[in-house]
């Protein structure tokens, strides 16, 4: 904890005296996930991920390759018409676009691959997968990683769905007051208060998965794949899809993943960066809040910080080491990260720098 702790810039604030005493406050509660667990595999998740760990810990016990594994388990996810952060039912760009990111990286090889602004997909992990396999390539990207994925058979498809529709036009009709938008009339003479979704305040959507998993052979793999930022521009690429951003395994000694806002997670390399702590000794959760605790201490543009100087966005990391200790933080209070781990699949609470009020 030191490293973060003890920064002198951070420590001059007094949002970063309140960080340090949720710390001390919630690490008691996260130290089950910071034991060694000797019954694997283990596999860790956003919260999103319930189905996704227990389906990838059953391709485990039946034993394939932990890539396999975890890509198996996201591809739920990505097929879920009603998780508007990943895959087919994923928000749209501002055009009404859905472009999908992924990024996939195998422990035993240290081989990875990805894909960025891929349209018409549903699974970015896969394609990812044969960027790794199938290429001398990390990383394609727009049409070129839609050629290439409709070159290995995989059909396209309107990701599109009616539900992402509606929430998109709501967004276009409501974010501002200078174009000519418009929402839903009421009939003339109508009083009656709007309550369906276009009488509420469209807000962004920073949307993912994240999974990373351990066999009984000590090898680690991790996915993350998402729809990205809501109504972003189109062709914005955030940190899934970028090894040691968004997610990064070195099988010696651990894999970390993130989802949340991706360009903080870029600006300090996230993945790679816990993996680095845990590398030098410190338990997945701490690793994850040193990190986080970087990352306040960055952000500095007025436009992202709250009358404390608080973060008003959130960051989630989540990290998986050799030894199967396992743990996840936010920036805010209210985090959840699914874990399978000894036999069962379940839900945990995140540790976390700042209580929300």
């Amino acid at each position: 904890m030191s490293e973060g702790v003890t920064r002198r810039g951070f420590l001059g604030t007094a949002a970063a005296a309140a960080a340090t005493a949720n710390i001390r406050a919630n690490l008691a509660a996260a130290a089950d996930g910071m034991r060694s667990h000797t019954v694997r595999p283990i596999v860790i998740s956003s919260a999103n991920g319930l189905e996704t760990v227990t389906e990838a810990a059953r391709k485990i016990r039946d034993g394939g390759d932990t890539l396999d594994a975890v890509i198996a388990g996201v591809n739920i996810v990505e097929a879920d018409p009603n998780d508007h952060s990943v895959g087919y039912g994923g928000l749209p760009n501002e055009d009404g676009v859905v472009e999908l990111d992924a990024s996939v990286m195998h422990g035993p090889t240290h081989n990875c691959g990805s894909v960025a602004a891929l349209r018409n997909i549903m699974h970015p992990s896969r394609v990812a997968k044969l960027v790794m396999e199938r290429t001398d390539h990390v990383m394609i990207v727009g049409q070129g990683a839609l050629r290439f994925a409709k070159a290995h058979g995989l059909r396209e498809k309107d990701l599109l769905t009616d539900d992402a529709r509606r929430i998109w036009m709501k967004w276009k009709e409501s974010h501002s007051d200078r174009d000519d938008w418009l929402a839903p009339q009421k009939p003339p003479g109508d009083t009656r208060k709007r309550s369906d979704a276009a009488a509420t305040k469209t807000e962004f959507t920073y949307g993912t998965i994240h999974c990373s998993a351990l066999s009984a052979a000590g090898d680690l793999s991790a996915v993350t794949t998402t729809s990205g930022l809501s109504y972003k521009i189109p062709g914005r690429v955030g940190d899934s899809p970028i090894i040691g951003a968004g997610m990064y395994v070195d099988n010696e000694i651990g894999a970390a993943g993130s989802t949340g806002r991706g360009e903080a997670v870029i600006k300090h390399c996230g993945a790679f960066a816990v993996v680095e702590l845990m590398r030098g000794g410190l338990s997945p959760t701490d690793a994850c809040l040193t990190l986080l605790k970087r990352i306040a201490n960055h952000t500095t543009d007025p436009r992202l910080l709250d009358d404390r100087r608080r973060p008003r966005f959130d960051v989630k990391m989540y990290a998986l080491n050799k030894s199967g200790e396992f743990g996840a933080a936010s920036i805010w209070s209210g985090g959840r990260f699914a874990v399978h781990v000894n036999g069962e699949s379940r839900v945990e609470s995140c540790s976390y720098l700042f209580k929300r009020d």
